[in-house]
């Protein structure tokens, strides 16, 4: 996805899904996999402010938004299980009615139930207290889904704006690291807009890399 600055973002989200729907099954599992291999668990002590403690120790008590994975997204669940393997509080999507998203604790991976809507595609939600967009500020870090990252941290979104609504309600300080595809880490900067939230780090099954200091 490169000479991405003179492309729309309509037109760089129809590549992009071109582009993933030719991943199987078996491949966004195992990607999923890696991407857990490659969070780099130190980010957790980091930004507990439990430097030297013992790992497990630091990451306990952390507060982490996250994401179920959906459709042709890296699945995210191998994440998901390590950050509660942390000890980690864990908070992902409840999607409501129209452009709201609020947010519920995932205790463990089995409280995932099917949400049927029919024509949407959602991820997978506990069950639970519906936490409200506002929950975000009591996060420590939080990890967004991005169908493209620039050189700047600017995500390419599915275009309802959702994430950067929510991401807004982060606290000050609350690192924002975004998940895509290797090949969705751009060399172009994206259009961006003054609504838009910038990431301060990207991880992909191929690795992480700090675009500024987390």
């Amino acid at each position: 996805m490169n000479g991405s600055s003179n492309v729309s973002k309509d037109e760089l989200r129809h590549r992009a899904l071109a582009r993933r729907k030719l991943t199987t099954a078996e491949e966004r599992s195992a990607a999923g996999e890696d991407l857990a291999r490659r969070f780099p668990v130190e980010l957790l002590r980091t930004v507990a402010g439990a430097d030297g403690e013992a790992r497990n120790d630091a990451a306990r008590g952390v507060t982490v938004a996250a994401y179920v994975s959906m459709g042709s997204e890296m699945e995210t669940r191998p994440l998901l299980a390590m950050l509660l393997a942390e000890g980690c509080r864990v908070l992902v999507p409840r999607l409501g009615s129209g452009r709201e998203i609020g947010w519920s604790v995932l205790d463990s991976l089995d409280a995932l139930e099917t949400v049927n809507q029919p024509g949407h595609l959602r991820p997978d939600e506990p069950e639970g207290q519906v936490l409200p967009p506002e929950a975000l500020a009591e996060c420590d870090l939080a990890i967004a889904p991005a169908m493209g990252v620039d050189p700047r941290g600017y995500r390419l979104g599915r275009g309802a704006g959702w994430y950067d609504r929510a991401l807004a309600a982060r606290r000050a300080g609350c690192p924002l690291v975004a998940v895509c595809w290797p090949w969705e880490v751009l060399d172009d900067d994206l259009p961006a807009e003054s609504h838009d939230v910038p990431a301060d780090a990207v991880l992909t099954s191929a690795g992480f890399r700090a675009l500024r200091e987390v």
